[in-house]
């Protein structure tokens, strides 16, 4: 099945570190902005407690929940060791200062 590019945000209205919550088709998306330039958007919801991880700190490529710190891979939705789980990771394609989701 093919993706589909939905747009979910202009390049602006993201702050670097700080996530930004989205709803796309009933799935809450966190989509974040790295020091570097990157943006990233996985599952909004932490597997662990069900931390909103759109409020978690940014740190690198990661995020870390604001519940109980579990640090998430935004390149792959992985929860770091100690910890395990994941969340799902999406695709993002920045098409002229757009920032679409590929769901």
């Amino acid at each position: 099945m093919a993706q589909r590019k939905i747009k979910v945000a202009h390049l602006k209205e993201l702050q670097p570190l700080i996530g930004k919550k989205i709803l796309v088709e009933n799935k809450e998306i966190g989509l974040f902005l790295t020091e570097g330039g990157n943006v990233y958007a996985v599952n909004n919801i932490c597997p662990h407690k069900n931390g909103p991880l759109s409020e978690g700190i940014v740190s690198g490529e990661f995020v870390y929940c604001p519940l109980h710190d579990q640090k998430v891979d935004l390149t792959t939705g992985i929860v770091q060791e100690p910890d395990t789980g994941c969340v799902e990771s999406y695709k993002v394609e920045i098409i002229d200062e757009d920032v679409y989701v590929c769901l």
